[in-house]
């Protein structure tokens, strides 16, 4: 049964119920002495609870897709086929601008040099409908196998209302990538965050350029290690498979325009901290970031394999990849968060950039939750409109 589907749901709510009139039935029957009278019924009292807890529990994954399967809730599921050496990136960016800090943790082919030397043979993926409720129907979703990260995970692409029309049949179209929290699934920002029902409307209105949004897989060691988005060395390739894998496979099978200038990628909580160092280290991928309540210091996620090794952790904070870029790059941030929550980070990030790059930090109320980012949508895509704006 799936753990998000409305019939596991249910069965949850129907039990409550179940376990309360089980325990009142046998309540005054329990025989024999009396601690073992006293006993039983402590485990009703205790099984009751339990089924109360579990349905609280499931109904908050479900707002919230904080877990998309059994084996994300059990951390059985590894998504790390293999840990291959990563080929070097290109030497020379199209857009002029210094490859990313070998160690921020992977190199991402440019999406430009992408375009100028493809690959002899493009992947083509079967999708198929998103089996959750929560996503919208016109979602697709599709099971890749990276052939650069030795990472194997799905991944979810919707495509604007413009896509089909015969009016554009000749344009190729901006990417968004979508990283969510930790834990989280790739689902979220579709079934909680309601992007894609949210720009739709605004994209039919001019308002928003008609964005293919691109979530995959970030969950790739089970639910209690974060990959942090990073390459690092004989555990897995996750900077390469989200910068490298996932960009070329969209490439293969969509009409998205190669231009790093027509991609950006965006991020709530340790997705922002995502968002961020990755569109900073690889400015021959991503034009703009996104970062909603997030953070520079890996280490502020304990479950972060990042932040328990000091060389990684120092090289993947956004503040030292400003720092010790070559060249600053080319690359518009917008970060947003509360004060302690963020909004600081967003502060370093700007008192250390230095022109091209820009950074534009929002200050927000409200706890670190999904119906925070939730609302901050429209916002943030009009935003990127006028950063990486339709052709």
């Amino acid at each position: 049964m799936q753990l998000t589907g409305t019939p596991f749901l249910l069965c949850t709510v129907l039990l409550v119920p179940v376990s309360i009139a089980v325990a009142m039935w046998y309540w005054g029957r329990v025989k024999g002495p009396g601690p073992v009278r006293v006993l039983s019924r402590l485990a009703m009292i205790v099984f009751c609870q339990a089924t109360a807890v579990v349905m609280v529990f499931v109904m908050v994954n479900n707002a919230n897709l904080i877990y998309g399967n059994w084996d994300d809730l059990l951390g059985t599921g590894n998504h790390v086929r293999a840990v291959p050496p990563v080929p070097p990136e290109p030497a020379a960016p199209a857009s002029g601008q210094s490859a990313a800090p070998a160690a921020a943790g992977g190199g991402g082919a440019p999406a430009s040099d992408a375009a100028a030397h493809p690959p002899a043979n493009k992947v083509q993926q079967a999708f198929r409908s998103v089996d959750d409720p929560k996503v919208p129907g016109d979602v697709r979703k599709t099971d890749l196998k990276g052939a650069l990260s030795g990472v194997d995970g799905e991944v979810l692409v919707w495509l604007p209302p413009q896509y089909d029309d015969p009016a554009f049949k000749d344009k190729k179209f901006p990417v968004v990538e979508l990283i969510p929290g930790y834990p989280g699934s790739s689902s979220t920002w579709y079934g909680t965050l309601k992007v894609s029902e949210q720009l739709k409307p605004l994209m039919q209105q001019g308002k928003v350029a008609p964005f293919i949004l691109v979530s995959p897989r970030t969950l790739l060691l089970g639910n209690r290690v974060d990959a942090g988005c990073t390459d690092v060395p004989g555990k897995v390739n996750a900077d390469t498979w989200l910068t490298r894998d996932v960009p070329q496979m969209i490439l293969d099978n969509f009409r998205a325009d190669p231009s790093a200038d027509r991609w950006a990628i965006a991020g709530y909580s340790a997705g922002a901290h995502c968002a961020a160092k990755l569109s900073l280290a690889h400015p021959n991928r991503y034009r703009a970031g996104v970062s909603l309540s997030g953070y520079n210091d890996p280490a502020t996620e304990k479950d972060s394999l990042v932040g328990k090794d000091p060389a990684l952790r120092e090289a993947n904070n956004p503040v030292t990849i400003v720092k010790g870029a070559a060249q600053p790059p080319k690359v518009a941030l917008y970060v947003s968060g509360n004060k302690g929550d963020g909004y600081e980070d967003g502060q370093a990030i700007a008192a250390a950039a230095k022109a091209p790059t820009t950074v534009q930090v929002v200050e927000t109320t409200g706890p670190h939750s999904s119906d925070v980012w939730k609302d901050m949508v429209p916002g943030v895509f009009e935003w990127l409109t006028g950063v990486v704006p339709a052709q």
